[in-house]
């Protein structure tokens, strides 16, 4: 175990699979206790048998109570928080802006940014108590730019930027932290849906659509564990790319 976050704690949400996961993991390899909240109870299940530092919660980000619930069991199990880390995200159905549907724009906007912006509120007091943290809030590169056919997901990342620098601005004199971070195409199951089964297999056009080839859960997650290790302390209210060199043309 690296020793790099010994004594810190964490939240995590949407930590039972993909990015979450791989975060959580990430986390705890460097020294922290993980609080991991998810919808996936069977996910979070598998997780919580990987060591003795994850602690698991049934945890809806879109409900404000649901978050609240998993801050106060993180202080009272762990007995505070350094670290909230919010990883849950939706893509929702693709296809042209006019054939966004009202259910799909509030879902979508329920979880990406309701979801965000409820577990900044719940963490900050819990984070003042500790005497400042980090949080670190998953945007996307579609923070910063757009693509076809995602309207609503872009503009549901863009809004998680501007709470990150709200955050930022507001709360530096508490020591807390804020930074958003964003991703590109990462091999989740989320992302995989976004592209077609030959463009997974043609490593050639996944380096026309990022310089680097797509991007592993486990190469996000070390980001992560930057972003909160006191390595970041005087980074916040950043935009910070994992993106493999898709903003940079």
């Amino acid at each position: 175990m690296n020793a790099r976050l010994e004594g810190k704690v964490a939240i995590v949400t949407g930590a039972a699979s993909g990015q979450g996961a791989a975060t959580a993991r990430a986390l705890v390899r460097h020294g922290a206790h993980v609080m991991a909240g998810d919808i996936d109870e069977q996910g979070l299940a598998a997780l919580s048998t990987e060591s003795p530092n994850i602690a698991v919660m049934r945890c809806d980000v879109t409900r404000r109570a649901d978050v609240e619930a998993l801050v106060a069991a993180t202080e009272e199990q762990f007995g505070g928080l350094h670290a909230m880390l919010n990883c849950a995200g939706y893509l929702g159905a693709t296809g042209p802006l006019i054939e966004t549907t009202e259910q799909m724009l509030n879902r979508i906007i329920d979880i990406n940014f309701k979801g965000v912006f409820y577990g900044c509120q719940a963490a900050i007091p819990a984070l003042q108590r500790s005497g400042g943290g980090a949080i670190v809030n998953w945007g996307s590169v579609n923070s910063l730019v757009a693509e076809p056919e995602i309207a609503a997901y872009s503009a549901t990342k863009g809004a998680i930027l501007m709470i990150t620098k709200s955050v930022a601005v507001e709360y530096a004199n508490y020591d807390i932290r804020a930074n958003c971070l964003c991703p590109g195409g990462v091999t989740t199951p989320m992302v995989a849906g976004f592209f077609n089964d030959e463009f997974l297999a043609d490593e050639q056009a996944q380096r026309d659509y990022q310089p680097l080839g797509l991007i592993s859960p486990d190469e996000v997650a070390e980001v992560a564990v930057f972003l909160v290790s006191d390595e970041s302390r005087k980074m916040t209210g950043s935009a910070v790319m994992v993106d493999a060199g898709y903003t940079a043309s």
